[in-house]
């Protein structure tokens, strides 16, 4: 695990398979609590989160005991993403985290007002410790230039996409670009929304290993450095099985029937998500 670490621009490293929260916090909130704590204790630090999702008291709850070890993702809705609206936006989400700070601080998508506005608004909440470090979600390389262009633009520290075997059209050109710019890509439904799990190909090469078809596709996304698979971890039980992935080494056979079952881009695809 230790030679599979995500690192930020300024050197921060973390466990490149987080937990994700979107949908959480119903009736099962204390078994969530204490999903989330596990995944911190077996290393998943990175716990993703935003203000849309009505979850971040959920996750602020959750790391109370271990903030010092926890690695908090939020984001601000582009309705919110003018310059002021961006800082406040922000200060009603370290209320409801309870933290001083959020570790990584997100656009959640494109929305009215211009990127200027609010990468502005996030380089300086940087600079007053709100946050430490920032970045996108659901952009394009395109877009991803235009925020690289901006002044301090070339802080942002990761965009935050849909990526699972169903949709690999970012495999053309946005993951070589965010290689090349040292980007970290964190995949939103890694497994796409549960269905990939019954796959024969996906079943049939965890059979071969010992694993679940789960931790199957988790090792796929984390094949390549900078990938940042962020599954939801609503029980204890799923948590564990989504670490078992870490050690997970999937052979060349296995990579070429997985691109037998789920073919490559060989062309741009428009990015899909949001």
């Amino acid at each position: 695990m230790e030679q599979r670490l995500i690192t930020f621009p300024d050197g921060q490293q973390i466990c490149p398979l987080g937990q994700g929260t979107y949908q959480m916090g119903g009736r099962r909130r204390s078994e969530e609590i204490q999903a989330l704590r596990r995944g911190i204790e077996l290393g998943l630090t990175l716990i993703d989160t935003a203000e849309m999702y009505g979850t971040e008291e959920l996750v602020g709850e959750a790391v109370r005991p271990c903030r010092d070890k926890a690695f908090i993702v939020s984001k601000v809705l582009p309705s919110n993403a003018s310059y002021e609206g961006t800082k406040r936006a922000c200060e009603r989400s370290l209320r409801r985290l309870g933290t001083d700070y959020i570790d990584l601080y997100l656009l959640h998508w494109i929305g009215r007002y211009p990127f200027s506005e609010t990468v502005r608004a996030l380089v300086e909440l940087r600079k007053e410790g709100k946050i430490r470090h920032w970045g996108m979600s659901n952009l394009d390389v395109a877009d991803m230039e235009h925020i690289l262009s901006l002044p301090n633009g070339a802080e942002c520290a990761a965009n935050q996409v849909l990526y699972n075997l169903g949709n690999r059209g970012i495999e053309y050109d946005l993951i070589p670009w965010s290689e090349r710019h040292r980007i970290p890509v964190m995949a939103y439904t890694p497994l796409g929304e549960g269905q990939l799990r019954n796959h024969k190909t996906l079943k049939e090469i965890a059979r071969r290993h010992g694993a679940t078809p789960t931790q199957v596709i988790l090792a796929w996304l984390m094949r390549r450095p900078g990938v940042m698979p962020i599954p939801k971890a609503s029980h204890m039980l799923h948590v564990e099985e989504n670490y078992g992935s870490l050690s997970l080494v999937l052979t060349e056979e296995d990579w070429q029937a997985i691109d037998a079952a789920f073919p490559p881009p060989v062309r741009k695809i428009p990015l899909a998500g949001w």
